[in-house]
């Protein structure tokens, strides 16, 4: 049974790999005088960076004259923003950002990475201080980093920095345009056409086009893909500890369960959808699932070698490979705690509680176990020996042999040593040691 379902454990995997390493992009040419537009909607993640980084390219083999960035979003990783703002500038089209509706924190960020901005009326543009993952503030270096970027952004572009960093800093003072020291700064369309911060304001893309001059251009309006919509979501570092847990805790179940179930299926589901949100994101390579691959591999052939070295080879190639999947040590760090917490809860609760107490789990999970109150002996214990006399059938030194009725027992002195031949009583029984007295 457990060859059975280690086979099949290793055929998902495999077959899994071989999905991935089978994956093709095709683009297709297209002609002159192209308008992209890409959007940059929802959170700012390493997701989207790759989505932006494959739109860019198609439109570079597409030859297209210009680049939209429709942008609509709350912000969201600053090593994300960055690795975009790279992208932006290592383009050689010109690449107009249009902030339709909201570009704040990191998506103020993006904004100014761009040529030319263009505001939809009542959108807004910035509030872009660092905050650490549970929504405090940043630690000073890190806020220094981020202080320096977005001045960067200004100064490339021929805007004034200082309302940059008073997006990003409520200590500079920017109170002509609403934000007085201790407020972070957001632009209104007026707003930012005043300090320079816009070129205009826009109903729409087709009165941005015009203001561009490209109304007669063909407009190719990128999508995220369907590999891109998972990748994005898996990618998301709220998802990456829940399906940590979901494929760590389906294997610990799948160990208590015969065959190879629901709980192992889960498990496996749950790891494989982890690296192939990571792979498409471009966050981990080919070389990192294997990695993972040759660690499973390892820990199950500890089932057949042993001496534990294979097994904890095994273990450290699996959260070596999590780590390299991971564009953050310390996120993956912090998610790989959580799934070890609720796998090793999980397991107290199905085991101690649910095991006992529910028929379903009962089912799932081996409770009964060979316990001398259920009738079960290791060995056999001579109690009706006690006081009988017998004949040693050679010295015990203090071990030998002695004859009791048409028994022949292998027994211990009480003594030193007791020569053949000589009388003995049984004085004590412990499990399957008999002692004996030379009487």
């Amino acid at each position: 049974m457990l060859l059975k379902k280690i086979k099949l454990s290793v055929a998902l995997i495999c077959g899994f790999g071989l999905f991935l390493l089978l994956g093709v992009h095709l683009t297709v040419k297209a002609e002159e005088n192209t308008v992209y537009v890409i959007p940059v909607e929802e959170t700012v993640e390493k997701g989207l960076s790759k989505f932006l980084e494959r739109s860019f390219q198609e439109a570079k083999e597409m030859n297209a004259k210009h680049i939209i960035l429709d942008i609509n979003t709350p912000g969201g990783a600053v090593d994300a923003a960055l690795k975009i703002a790279d992208t932006i500038h290592n383009s050689d089209i010109p690449v107009t950002a249009y902030v339709n509706r909201r570009a704040l924190s990191a998506g103020a960020y993006l904004a100014l990475n761009a040529d030319d901005i263009y505001m939809a009326p009542g959108g807004k543009m910035g509030a872009a201080a660092i905050i650490d993952t549970q929504g405090n503030a940043a630690d000073k270096k890190a806020e220094s980093l981020w202080l320096a970027e977005m001045e960067d952004a200004a100064k490339k572009n021929g805007r004034d920095p200082k309302y940059a960093l008073a997006m990003a800093n409520a200590d500079v003072d920017a109170k002509e345009v609403g934000a007085p020291k201790g407020e972070l700064l957001t632009l209104s369309p007026d707003k930012a056409l005043k300090v320079g911060y816009s070129e205009g304001t826009v109903s729409n893309l087709d009165d941005l086009l015009k203001k561009l001059k490209l109304q007669d251009a063909k407009v190719e309006h990128t999508e995220v893909s369907f590999a891109e919509k998972v990748a994005r979501f898996i990618t998301h570092p709220v998802v990456v500890p829940i399906l940590l847990s979901i494929g760590s805790l389906g294997l610990v179940v799948e160990l208590y369960s015969p065959g190879f179930g629901i709980p192992g299926f889960m498990g496996l589901s749950a790891l494989m959808l982890f690296f192939y949100g990571h792979l498409v994101a471009g966050l981990a390579g080919m070389e990192t699932l294997l990695l993972f691959i040759t660690g499973i591999i390892l820990i199950i052939l500890e089932f057949f070698v042993p001496g534990g070295i294979v097994g904890i080879i095994g273990i450290i190639a699996v959260i070596a490979s999590l780590f390299l999947a991971s564009g953050s040590f310390t996120d993956m760090a912090i998610s790989i705690l959580i799934a070890i917490a609720v796998s090793v809860a999980a397991s107290i609760l199905l085991t101690r509680v649910l095991g006992k107490r529910m028929n379903f789990f009962k089912k799932l999970i081996l409770t009964d176990s060979t316990n001398s109150e259920s009738g079960y002996i290791s060995n056999e214990t001579r109690h009706d020996l006690i006081g009988q006399i017998g004949i040693t059938f050679t010295p015990l030194r203090p071990s030998g042999t002695v004859i009791i009725g048409d028994e022949r027992l292998d027994v211990v002195s009480e003594g030193s040593f007791t020569a053949k031949d000589k009388k003995v009583k049984v004085v004590k029984v412990e499990g399957s040691r008999i002692v004996v007295r030379e009487i």
